[in-house]
């Protein structure tokens, strides 16, 4: 199935994109998840969202869930990792799905981690960032996931099955861990080591020989999610209507650089989707030319 636009994020930005379509009735599907914006959701107060002063964030959370409920829209809670332009449609991999979509609005709000030394190096060559997906590379072979989320220890479990080691360097508390097989290492990363490809991580501690990376953040890098993507000062380059440097892709929200406010996420969240929908609009309107076009010759 391919949808016509496919939104990653549930923040603001995303959430008033998908009112947007649905309100136009484009067929899409939005990718968040539960919390729908930990930042939101966590705020003790919010004094600058027009019209509902003085709120808390899970005021905010409350009355964001209860529109989505009302107008009948559901999330995915899966999360997107990649992002790849084939054409005229897109594809987005998860950790269990592949999907297709006409367009793209992206959403995610800002990668605020720091890269380890070496690991953008080699990204593709032994660095990774869903191991679910990338799982059959590494059979019989040793693996190291560095988790920042818990999602992260259900990946290690996944891996245990398929990998002949794997190493769980945990990044954070976390209500569970990885049962044995998976060695859980208190230890800090420091440094991705190799030559061609990925032979060690470097611990305070110690040096794990490994063939394979995965660091399991919240977010992804944008240059990372959707390879090719323009990037101005590290964040998204959009122009006035949310269009990136990639055909049918949109951008909005922090994403696209600062102010982070909620406000102004969710007025591009807005924008980009009156730009995708006139996309799918043209999009749908190049078929339905060429199929008249077939019928008269």
């Amino acid at each position: 199935m391919r949808y016509d636009c496919a939104i990653i994020g549930s923040g603001p930005a995303g959430l008033q994109a998908a009112l947007n379509l649905k309100i136009r009735g484009k067929d899409f599907i939005l990718f968040g998840n539960a919390d729908l914006s930990r930042k939101i959701r966590t705020a003790p107060l919010v004094k600058n969202y027009l019209g509902l002063p003085s709120i808390s964030g899970e005021e905010l959370y409350s009355a964001f869930s209860k529109h989505l409920q009302d107008m009948d829209i559901e999330l995915t809670f899966e999360k997107v990792t990649l992002v790849y332009p084939m054409g005229d449609y897109f594809s987005l991999a998860t950790g269990h799905n592949i999907y297709e979509a006409s367009c793209v609005i992206l959403a995610p709000g800002v990668f605020q981690a720091s890269f380890l030394k070496g690991e953008r190096e080699f990204m593709g060559r032994g660095v990774g960032y869903c191991a679910t997906c990338d799982a059959a590379l590494y059979k019989n072979r040793t693996v190291a996931i560095i988790g920042y989320t818990a999602e992260s220890v259900a990946e290690a479990q996944f891996m245990a099955g398929i990998a002949s080691k794997v190493y769980f360097i945990a990044q954070g508390k976390f209500a569970e861990r990885p049962a044995p097989p998976v060695e859980i290492i208190e230890s800090g990363p420091l440094e991705v080591i190799g030559e061609k490809r990925v032979e060690a991580l470097k611990l305070e501690s110690m040096t794990l020989e490994v063939d394979g990376i995965f660091f399991l953040r919240e977010s992804v890098a944008p240059d990372t999610l959707v390879p090719g993507i323009e990037l101005e000062n590290g964040f998204i380059k959009v122009d006035g209507a949310m269009r990136t440097s990639l055909n049918g892709c949109f951008a909005a929200g922090d994403c696209t650089g600062k102010p982070h406010q909620y406000i102004r996420a969710a007025g591009q969240g807005l924008t980009a989707a009156h730009s995708a929908v006139e996309y799918i609009d043209n999009i749908k309107r190049s078929e339905s030319h060429a199929r008249a076009y077939k019928q008269i010759i």
